[in-house]
């Protein structure tokens, strides 16, 4: 998929190419510096000792030597000292940069640390919407997977208030639940009691053939099938005036998918794919409700990922990157993934 964060050791990654957190010298380091300088071996520390170093947002690239990618795109990140020395467009320049190398060496995936987020105190959460918003602009014109890696969850951090509302509407959507279920589960006592002792209950037996008289013929039935989930999406797509490259990179989806998913009149998508297109087509509740249906799939206030997709929804939030972090950050599956 062409955006995923994920929990990692960055030094394990498969991919094309790892982003090294880099210090100006390049000679290794700590933290993220150090694990990939010592995964990768020698060779590596010779190379970089070529390179002269490296300045503030620019990014230099080399071998990958004992890590399981061919490159290492080394990147200095900015320190944080309040935000007001121009911190955001270092470290964006960081990630452009860094893509640019990965671009030009013909890499079709890359895996980033959260740069700058560690010793260099720029906030977590700030240094991963920096990171989301660079990458996600670079994706809408290029096809390439790019991860997002964080080593733990203290590495990774959405905003406290954003956190914050999503727990609370979880909560709210749950405790609903709970108590509409305790009432449906009285009344259909009360009532199921009340109508036994009228005696107007009928048996399993008499519901069946009361059914039967009229009743349309299978064959009948699958003549008058709805449309399919593919189908409904191919239809929405056309109603928004969109191109199939615009709706699957909005969605987070990969290219490849996509075209399975035009091609097959039938095809049965994940639920996460499904509300990822759902997100992307900028449906309503009701709307993205129908759309999972067509996939075989329901959202349900007894699951936390259905309620917060119904969130973002509600706020008409249709950023599908911004709720993969929040996903993320409510250890659940993320959209697209």
């Amino acid at each position: 998929m062409p955006l995923q964060i994920i929990r990692n050791d960055i030094t394990k990654i498969k991919c094309d190419a790892i982003v090294n957190a880099a210090n100006a010298s390049l000679l290794g380091g700590g933290g993220v510096d150090g694990a990939i300088h010592k995964a990768a071996g020698r060779g590596l520390l010779l190379e970089c000792r070529k390179l002269g170093g490296c300045g503030v947002g620019q990014a230099k690239i080399t071998g990958g030597y004992r890590l399981p990618c061919r490159y290492v795109i080394h990147t200095v990140g900015p320190r944080w000292k309040g935000g007001a020395q121009g911190e955001k467009e270092l470290l964006e320049s960081c990630y452009r940069e860094s893509l640019r190398l990965a671009l030009e060496n013909g890499c079709e995936s890359v895996a980033f640390p959260l740069i700058s987020s560690g010793t260099y105190g720029y906030p977590k959460d700030q240094a991963l919407r920096v990171a989301v918003d660079v990458i996600s602009g670079f994706l809408t014109g290029h096809d390439m997977t790019v991860y997002i890696v964080v080593f733990d969850k203290s590495s990774f951090q959405i905003s406290e208030k954003l956190f914050s509302d999503i727990a609370s509407y979880i909560d709210d959507k749950c405790v609903e639940t709970h108590f509409a279920f305790r009432r449906t589960r009285r009344n259909d006592c009360g009532e199921s009691m009340a109508l036994k002792e009228a005696g107007t209950v009928p048996d399993d037996a008499s519901v069946q053939m009361s059914s039967m008289p009229g009743a349309a013929s299978l064959e009948d039935m699958m003549c008058r099938i709805d449309e399919s989930f593919s189908q409904m999406l191919l239809r929405k797509i056309d109603e928004k005036n969109m191109t199939d490259a615009e709706c699957y990179k909005k969605a987070n989806i990969d290219r490849k998918l996509f075209s399975k998913i035009r091609s097959d009149v039938h095809y049965r998508p994940s639920k996460t794919t499904a509300i990822a297109f759902a997100i992307a087509l900028e449906l309503s509740l009701d709307e993205t409700k129908d759309m999972l249906m067509k996939a075989g799939f329901a959202l349900s206030h007894s699951n936390k990922f259905d309620i917060i997709i119904e969130y973002f929804i509600t706020n008409k939030n249709y950023n599908v990157f911004e709720i993969n972090e929040a996903l993320f950050a409510f250890d659940q599956n993320l959209l697209g993934a």
